[in-house]
């Protein structure tokens, strides 16, 4: 078998000599290496460093008579099995959202056919700039795939998000995007997992005991079927699930204005746990306990039903909605009842009282309600109950 080809895009920020551990995994695993260097990038790491380590030649200039005597940016784009940028600055996505080709990565990035893996890394406040946020929201919506940054201190001696993820994590990541063609190769997913925090005042808010390891593990069944997969994630310290796009959120507005974004969708599996009601006006500051005087009122409205709003009939829907009803009373009762009042092609119910152990915990044991009949699965790991129900998913789309 051929060897898969990875085109590594190297643009100009500190992270950028993580590239070239990057290089040697991606060797070691039998990946082909090909490298753009920036202008920008070559100030970090040398075209020589790369070329010894990928065993290929580093390209560098748009403008190279010889490189582009038969159109070498063209070449490139099409001639790898999946671009990745690593560190993808915020001047290089920026460029990506805006369609701009004004050297030979974002050149090449316009255009390619191929896909798209980026790994964000930069100071926490220009991730966490709106602009920034737009931009990663405008790639997202593109199908480009992305390695989100940590969290930790940076050389500007800041703390926060943006820092570049581990190699062996993108690694993880491309290995992902090039296995075989699965059956729901070409398929979009979108799922939601975790919590929502409703606050209450700055430091409070309205939870759940979610941990979001169901959704997470979804995620990467329907990833390692073939699928382009969006998680939109309330807060939760489960990690990110190799080669899946990840929105973080805290609210349920903000997970249905995340889910709305990410349409249209193939597939849509709603497993987070959102929270019924929020309070009507949150405190600007905090609520301080005062001596003898009552406890405030708090005034609760409901939240938006997120997968009511994405399983209405219409243009976006889904084709497969899956829903969850996470119940302690009446199971199957209120899951079919939950099948037909909210539109869904099937409901994963499960009994969450706190006997169980399912809420937060490892295991899970859920019935499989459609129109048709009810499955009963036996109590099984979280991954499991996964691959199992990304199975059925895909088998869905075969009737």
């Amino acid at each position: 078998m051929t060897a898969k080809r990875v085109l590594l895009i190297v643009s100009g920020g500190i992270a950028a000599f993580k590239a070239l551990e990057l290089v040697r995994l991606l060797r070691r695993a039998n990946y082909g290496v090909t490298c753009v260097l920036t202008k920008n990038g070559s100030q970090f790491v040398t075209p020589l460093s790369l070329q010894a380590l990928s065993e290929s030649k580093v390209y560098t200039d748009l403008f190279s008579l010889t490189d582009e005597s038969e159109m070498g940016h063209i070449q490139l784009s099409r001639a790898a099995d999946l671009l990745v940028v690593v560190p993808a600055t915020a001047n290089i996505l920026a460029k990506m959202a805006a369609g701009l080709a004004d050297d030979l990565a974002s050149t090449v990035l316009l255009a390619t056919d191929k896909p798209v893996l980026v790994a964000p890394a930069m100071n926490v406040r220009m991730w966490l700039h709106p602009a920034t946020q737009a931009n990663m929201a405008v790639l997202a919506q593109r199908g480009v795939h992305v390695v989100a940054p940590t969290e930790g201190a940076m050389a500007c001696n800041e703390f926060g998000p943006g820092r570049l993820a581990e190699p062996p994590e993108i690694l993880a990541a491309i290995e992902v995007l090039l296995r075989p063609a699965g059956p729901l190769t070409g398929r979009h997913a979108l799922v939601t997992s975790g919590p929502t925090h409703e606050p209450i005042d700055p430091v409070r808010y309205i939870a759940n005991r979610s941990s979001g390891r169901q959704g997470a593990a979804i995620a990467a069944a329907l990833a390692e079927l073939g699928a382009r997969v969006t998680l939109v994630r309330g807060p939760v310290s489960v990690p990110d699930p190799d080669g899946v796009t990840v929105h973080r959120v805290e609210t349920a507005q903000q997970m249905l204005e995340a889910c709305q974004s990410a349409l249209p969708a193939d597939i849509a599996v709603f497993a987070a746990a959102v929270a019924d009601w929020r309070v009507e006006q949150a405190a600007t500051g905090k609520i301080k306990k005062q001596p003898g005087a009552a406890p405030p009122a708090l005034t609760l409205l409901p939240n938006p039903d997120i997968l009511a709003t994405i399983a209405a009939a219409g243009p976006n829907r889904p084709r497969i909605v899956v829903g969850f009803a996470a119940e302690t009373d009446d199971l199957l009762a209120n899951a079919q009842a939950k099948l037909v009042r909210k539109n869904a092609d099937f409901i994963v119910a499960n009994d969450v009282s706190p006997e169980t152990g399912i809420m937060g915990g490892a295991e899970n044991a859920v019935h499989i309600v459609s129109a048709a009949d009810v499955e009963t699965w036996p109590r099984l790991g979280k991954d499991e109950v996964a691959r199992r129900l990304v199975r059925r998913i895909a088998e869905a789309f075969a009737d």
